[in-house]
């Protein structure tokens, strides 16, 4: 590495391979850091000055040893963004023992494991700043989403939480929480509903578009964005809040 790179500062992403996580890299790339990705599976496109550590975010071990061998080649996290998530379209009844189990492991676990990995690398040099993606549905209720909205809100508690438990070490916590994005999984998703239903893709997705009050979806470029801001010393008074970003959809 060179020096040049080493006095960069480091943000760590979970989830990072594809969609908002991939624009989440680029966003802080651009903004001059170095940037490690933990997920399962390599980047889903090259991406210069990041560098991918498989890592399965749902394992909290497995979490614990990709930071710390990061700490230990880096020093300092500057900015930790807890990304890694999925989705279950699924009511209560629907949703058995083990489809619970799976999705706390990775949305809420996953968060739980890199913030606690992180934080003591945080407060030996008193800063830090951590994002954890929220949801529309860290707001609101949807149907047929019994499992992931559990999640979504359980991260809106935890971003609070450890705002208010680590503001005296210099450590920020905010949540950002994206609403309808067109990302890969928004099309993978859209792809399975059209082959149980019949339904025209192109129809579905432009209703999905039209129940936005701008009328389109969000890309994933514009939820890096405010990720990366609120990483940034611009954003140094701000911590224990909720950003929305939904084309006005929680507003409603």
């Amino acid at each position: 590495m060179s020096e040049t790179e080493n006095r960069k500062p480091l943000c760590i992403v979970t989830g990072g391979s594809l969609g908002i996580g991939y624009a989440v890299c680029q966003a802080f790339i651009e903004a001059g850091y170095r940037v490690l990705n933990l997920d399962v599976r390599d980047f889903h496109r090259p991406l210069n000055h990041a560098t991918w550590m498989s890592c399965d975010v749902s394992q909290v071990a497995q979490v614990q040893t990709a930071i710390d061998d990061a700490v230990a080649q880096y020093g300092q996290i500057h900015a930790l963004v807890c990304n890694a998530g999925k989705h279950i379209s699924a009511t209560i009844e629907e949703t058995d023992e083990t489809m619970l189990d799976s999705i706390i492991s990775l949305n809420i676990k996953g968060a739980y494991g890199a913030i606690k990995a992180s934080l003591p690398a945080m407060k030996k040099y008193k800063e830090g700043a951590i994002v954890v993606m929220g949801s529309d549905q860290s707001f609101v209720g949807k149907r047929n989403s019994f499992a992931y909205g559990l999640t979504k809100a359980a991260l809106a508690s935890i971003a609070k939480t450890t705002a208010l438990d680590y503001a005296e070490f210099g450590i920020r916590v905010n949540a950002v929480c994206p609403g309808t994005i067109e990302t890969p999984l928004f099309h993978h998703a859209i792809d399975k509903y059209v082959a149980t239903s019949g339904a025209d893709k192109g129809e579905v997705v432009a209703e999905e578009a039209a129940a936005q009050p701008l009328g389109r979806l969000g890309q994933p470029e514009e939820v890096a964005n405010l990720v990366c801001f609120l990483c940034s010393d611009k954003a140094a008074f701000i911590t224990g809040s909720l950003y929305a970003v939904d084309g006005g959809y929680t507003a409603q």
